[in-house]
């Protein structure tokens, strides 16, 4: 029997508690073994003005994942040809990991945007999509036996938030991993 794994992919810019809380509800509460936070080098749909090095991001994404049980980081983006579509990465990481099964997570806002995404019927024809609720984004019934929506906690904080909480100079330290927070004020990042 195969692993089930769900490939949660994202900028990750940075990696927060909201993150996590997702990644492990999923880990513990569907039908995924294992959830992958994979590291985007460059979301084909997102402006890279704010995008912090990969290095910065990945190095985040291991310290917030450190001791956590069914989730690990995926990095098989940075050695991918830019920019970045999904169904190249899943199909890597089939041929990679031929003794795991993936499917895609994506949030409710994304799903909005499904259709605009390459090959977006193969991926959920081949791979299968797991949604998760964002609020604001109405989820009409989807008729498909590869997509999946999950009632998974909600988690009010975004990245781009904790970005504009730093350079103004507020505490986000709540919403952080330890680790991270700690790298963040090491390196003087989002200032």
């Amino acid at each position: 029997m195969s692993k089930v794994v769900g490939i949660f992919g994202g900028s990750f810019n940075p990696i927060h508690k909201g993150h996590l809380m997702l990644a492990q509800y999923l880990s513990q509460h569907s039908q995924l073994d294992e959830v992958w936070l994979t590291l985007s080098p460059q979301n084909p749909l997102k402006k890279s003005n704010e995008l912090l090095d990969d290095e910065h991001r990945l190095a985040m994404l291991r310290l917030a994942t450190e001791g956590i049980v069914g989730v690990e980081v995926c990095d098989v983006e940075l050695s991918m040809p830019r920019p970045s579509y999904t169904i190249n990465t899943l199909d890597t990481l089939s041929q990679k990991f031929s003794h795991c099964s993936f499917r895609l997570v994506i949030g409710g806002d994304n799903w909005t945007l499904f259709d605009k995404w390459k090959d977006y019927q193969r991926i959920i024809d081949d791979y299968g999509v797991v949604i998760y609720p964002r609020p604001g984004y109405d989820l009409n019934p989807i008729v498909s036996k590869n997509v999946e929506v999950v009632e998974a906690p909600l988690a009010d904080v975004s990245s781009t938030q904790i970005r504009k909480a730093i350079k103004c100079g507020e505490d986000v330290k709540s919403l952080l991993p330890q680790g991270v927070w700690e790298y963040i004020k090491e390196n003087k990042l989002y200032i």
